[in-house]
């Protein structure tokens, strides 16, 4: 049985105060409604800056999640980890595992938008440095010991729920975050489908000395919308799939590796490339059985409720059956 993930970024390119509240207030509930009915995960990122509203606050997007529900996960990848104060996303991060018994996962990236760090005041030539502080302090202040910070000697509370520290990945594309998160013990969540990159990952794990796996995502990894009409989906709501893809894409260059990647223009060129799909509910019954994880993107690029409902209620009946 596949890996079953719902995604919200919660994009509108036309919101209003109002309608983006109506958003985030329903993306809230169709959460409570995947953990009724077995998802395994909500997964939800972080960008800065963007005109179309992309969610900038993923741990308190996650922590209201946990609020509305008992038991879904919910992973933050990726977060933009030399952006964040490494004593406030450590205490952020152990009062969110606290509260929802150990169902956070985070996903520490460096991004890729250096626009991103000229907004938050922090040097793009500095983030690889910055990412290594980070994780080191994240993982020194979790054990709730004192520890030298900066020139000075710090602790940080609460310790969190889960030990020896909540799940914690390093992801990227690169050799040096494989070396990262091998050198440090903690996982690797490449970016996309990189055997090269694993297999570097493994060596240098053996050469460390250190624990950690690879999760790395399958060679395809398309955004899903579940329709009993798919070539109506399209010529309705394709334009909400094609603002997505293209925002995305005009963030990448040719040296960023993704497993959303999509060159499409037009909508009859998004639906033919296949990174977006819309599929049917025996469809993707099917998948479940045969992927290793499905993603379904109920909101995709402003989608209007409604049909975000309609395709995450026939998503949850498609894979408990």
């Amino acid at each position: 049985m596949a890996f079953t993930v719902v995604r919200f970024n919660l994009v509108d390119p036309d919101a209003t105060p109002e309608s983006l509240s109506a958003r985030y207030r329903a993306a809230l509930e169709m959460a409570a409604y995947a953990d009724e009915h077995a998802v395994d995960t909500v997964q939800t990122e972080e960008h800065h800056g963007a005109a179309n509203s992309w969610l900038p606050s993923p741990f308190v997007f996650a922590g209201s999640v946990f609020g509305a529900t008992r038991r879904i996960a919910v992973t933050v990848s990726a977060i933009i980890g030399p952006l964040h104060d490494p004593l406030r996303l450590a205490e952020d991060i152990a009062v969110l595992d606290l509260l929802s018994a150990g169902r956070l996962v985070t996903v520490a990236g460096i991004g890729y938008r250096p626009e991103e760090y000229e907004q938050a005041g922090v040097e793009w030539g500095r983030r690889g440095r910055l990412q290594d502080e980070l994780l080191e302090t994240l993982l020194l202040a979790w054990t709730g010991e004192p520890f030298p910070y900066r020139g000075r000697t710090v602790r940080v509370t609460p310790r969190p729920y889960t030990q020896p520290h909540p799940l914690l990945l390093v992801g990227g594309s690169s050799r040096a975050a494989a070396r990262r998160a091998a050198r440090l013990g903690l996982p690797f969540f490449p970016s996309a489908h990189l055997p090269e990159i694993e297999a570097h990952y493994q060596e240098l794990r053996a050469e460390f000395g250190t624990d950690g796996f690879c999760m790395m995502p399958a060679a395809e990894t398309p955004l899903l919308h579940v329709s009993e009409d798919p070539d109506r989906t399209w010529a309705e709501y394709g334009e909400y799939f094609l603002h997505e893809a293209r925002t995305y894409a005009s963030w990448q260059s040719k040296d960023i590796r993704s497993a959303v990647r999509s060159a499409a223009t037009t909508v009859t060129e998004l639906r033919a490339e296949g990174v977006y799909r819309v599929v049917t509910p025996d469809e993707c019954a099917a998948s479940a059985a045969e992927l290793d994880s499905l993603v379904l993107h109920p909101l995709c690029g402003g989608m209007p409720v409604e049909e975000g409902w309609r395709s995450l209620r026939l998503f949850c009946d498609a894979i408990a059956r």
